[in-house]
């Protein structure tokens, strides 16, 4: 499998729907966060757009969302229980397997997903996060888990000019949950889901600012 190439075309897929904001659905807005939504290009499903500003400079922001093993994601993301690196492919590209808890009240069960994650900074100092699922043969799917699948999504960290205490944090979700699950669950999950992570995330930068 090529990973890389799976990787690169992901990162590909995250810029262009940077550079088209047609067709979004606005879904929710916090203080924190706006939630906006489109039918997915890659699945049966949605799409998922978040943006907002947090209280951080860019390197702060990226130090709580990178993704790398033994990080602070598990500690702060409600959605994230473990993450491991299954294979570096380079210095940039990874196969990654994520484990989430049991969510909505427990209706939906805890999930894995397989993935190959790229990084990367550009020249005006954003920085990209972009996955999409992959198979793996050190990652069969695990009997107490349901196998969801990511298809490409990922987020930017975008530097202000001027205010390099604030962050634009751009991020794009597009998740087959697998499983069974009626579609009024999924479609209230994910705004919820959304919402939460960048309140969590704004937390987690106060806190390792203070």
């Amino acid at each position: 499998m090529d990973y890389a190439g799976l990787a690169e075309a992901a990162a590909e897929k995250m810029g262009l729907y940077r550079r088209d904001p047609g067709g979004w659905r606005g879904c929710r807005r916090t203080s924190e966060v706006s939630v906006s939504w489109r039918p997915s290009a890659e699945f049966a499903g949605n799409a998922y757009r978040g943006e907002g500003i947090v209280p951080a400079s860019p390197r702060d922001v990226w130090e709580c969302i990178k993704p790398v093993a033994g990080g602070p994601r598990t500690k702060w993301d409600q959605n994230v229980k473990d993450f491991e690196v299954i294979e570096t492919i380079s210095d940039t590209v990874s196969v990654c397997r994520t484990t989430t808890p049991s969510a909505f009240m427990r209706i939906i069960s805890p999930r894995e997903f397989v993935d190959v994650v790229l990084t990367r900074q550009y020249e005006d100092g954003t920085m990209l996060s972009a996955a999409t699922n992959v198979e793996h043969p050190l990652c069969p799917p695990q009997p107490d888990f349901v196998r969801g699948f990511n298809y490409p999504c990922g987020c930017f960290c975008i530097p202000l000019p001027g205010e390099p205490d604030r962050t634009q944090l751009l991020s794009f979700f597009q998740t087959d949950l697998g499983g069974y699950l009626p579609q009024t669950v999924v479609d209230s999950f994910f705004p919820a889901s959304i919402v939460g992570f960048y309140s969590n995330l704004t937390k987690a930068v106060k806190a390792l600012k203070a």
